[in-house]
């Protein structure tokens, strides 16, 4: 089996494709999508995101240093994908996509409505890394839609049909394989 050595490139996919919501100063909402975002940390929860800074919403970031991570569905994959080829200095995507922005207990940014997780963030930090910048931030709250809450009060987040993306194609997340710990664990004796 041969194996290629390529220039260096990001290669680590598939990643989550979620609809960032961010408001301007003046309280404007816009939605971008991004692919790269990610968990930083447990305890205090953080994330991070990153942004061309020639994106529209980049001013937002780091003026108001606000911004709500929605999660994105297979209901709202044209939506994310348009939100990801379409400027807000042109169009407001909510009201072209009928989406609708959720006022949220603790940022000033709105949520959209349809996704079924909002993750409302406050900058920490900012780290210009040549094309994109990471926004790195704390998790201030969680909104979940109630639909999705199974009767033990577990929430069932791996069924809400979450989008992938892959090397510039979507993905519904697939099957499950296993749970954490799966491979170490003791079967049980015959």
């Amino acid at each position: 089996m041969g194996k290629q050595n390529w220039k260096p490139g990001n290669m680590l996919n598939p990643v989550p494709a979620v609809m960032v919501s961010t408001a301007d100063e003046n309280g404007k909402p816009n939605i971008l999508t991004i692919a790269w975002a990610g968990t930083v940390c447990t305890n205090p929860p953080m994330v991070s995101i990153s942004v061309r800074p020639s994106r529209y919403s980049y001013e937002a970031l780091v003026k108001t240093g606000e911004f709500v991570i929605n999660l994105t569905t297979e209901d709202l994959a044209y939506a994310c994908d348009y939100c990801g080829v379409v400027s807000g200095r042109e169009v407001d995507k909510f009201a072209k996509l009928g989406l609708t922005p959720l006022a949220m207990p603790n940022v000033s940014a709105p949520g959209i409505a349809e996704s079924p997780v909002c993750i409302e963030c406050r900058v920490k930090s900012r780290s210009e890394l040549g094309s994109h910048t990471m926004f790195v931030a704390e998790v201030l709250g969680v909104t979940v839609e109630d639909s999705y809450m199974e009767d033990s009060g577990r929430f069932d987040i791996n069924n809400l049909g979450l989008v992938m993306y892959s090397h510039g194609e979507y993905f519904s997340l697939g099957k499950k394989l296993g749970k954490f710990g799966y491979s170490v664990k003791k079967k049980p004796s015959a």
